[in-house]
């Protein structure tokens, strides 16, 4: 079982417990749902607006406009993760990856709305550059793919890590949990999960083998107004 497959695992089992299902969209010309722009007057997404809302309160649209208003992560540091977060989650056959899924943005909103993941963050993203320079004489983001990974092999299974190395490989657990929850809530992710929720079906009553055992039959007067599949969407007419 591949990386991608074992996190999956994982995710089916606890997917509504924990997460964090906070909208973290940062494109602030994103459509309203009806053909228009969903923008105020200062660039702000209008969360007022019709598709915006998604239930939000006043006081809730007023505090996810101001965490989108302000920047924590640097360029370098988003860089930084963005290549973790298509390491802990690549591409495959199936699906994007992380930052197809916009894990990286949903990061930088995350450590806005809790900001006790900004030090632990900060700090990580500190140690890996650090790790790196001392290795390779670059920073992470400049590294080869190889050898990327050769340092994410030594701090991606705690059992396994070095004294030395323990730093690492608690930050790494920790953008491990923030990858994961970012990709697996987003659309690609719950579509590579393959969960669909309430989503209706159609029920074309019970069988006749059932009713049969059980002596039972359904009553031939009603039969003709009974819903029909195909007539599900069309109002009765009694």
């Amino acid at each position: 079982m591949d990386r991608r497959e074992t996190i999956k695992s994982l995710m089916v089992g606890s997917f509504a417990g924990s997460f964090v299902l906070t909208g973290c969209k940062l494109d602030h010309t994103e459509s309203n749902g009806e053909g228009g722009e969903a923008v105020l007057g200062d660039g702000k997404v209008d969360y007022s607006a019709p598709g915006h809302g998604y239930g939000r309160t006043p006081e809730e649209m007023e505090y996810d406009l101001k965490l989108l208003s302000t920047t924590f992560f640097t360029p370098e540091e988003m860089a930084t993760i963005a290549v973790l977060s298509d390491i802990i989650i690549p591409a495959d056959d199936t699906s994007g990856s992380a930052t197809d899924a916009g894990v990286p943005d949903f990061i930088e909103f995350i450590v806005k709305d809790m900001p006790y993941h900004q030090v632990p963050m900060r700090g990580g993203l500190m140690w890996l550059d650090h790790e790196s320079n001392k290795r390779y004489n670059k920073i992470f983001v400049d590294l080869s793919k190889d050898e990327q990974i050769a340092i994410v092999e030594d701090i991606a299974y705690p059992d396994d890590v070095k004294p030395e190395l323990s730093q690492g490989a608690k930050f790494f657990s920790h953008i491990r949990n923030l990858v994961a929850t970012g990709f697996y809530t987003s659309k690609i992710g719950i579509d590579d999960l393959g969960y669909v929720g309430n989503t209706p079906n159609v029920w074309n009553g019970v069988p006749e083998d059932v009713l049969a055992k059980h002596n039972k039959q359904y009553d031939a007067e009603y039969m003709d107004k009974y819903i029909k599949p195909e007539e599900r969407n069309e109002i009765a007419s009694w």
